[in-house]
């Protein structure tokens, strides 16, 4: 599992937009947002790369690794 630092989610509806977005590029894969410190762990994603294309496509700031 990966965990990514993301900035500007602030409610329920910004950590849906980025669990669908995330799963519509990757179905398969799990996404857990905790929206309080600002970061998505994801499983079964493979290339961070594809997270953050799904992340910015939502529109949202990826701000790499928190890992």
């Amino acid at each position: 599992m990966s965990t990514y630092r993301v900035d500007g989610m602030t409610c329920q509806g910004c950590v849906r937009a980025v669990s669908n977005a995330i799963q519509d590029r990757v179905p398969g894969a799990t996404v857990d947002v905790d929206l309080a410190a600002g970061t998505v762990r994801v499983a079964g994603a493979g290339d961070p790369d594809t997270v953050r294309k799904a992340v910015e496509d939502a529109g949202f700031a990826f701000l790499g690794s928190a890992d």
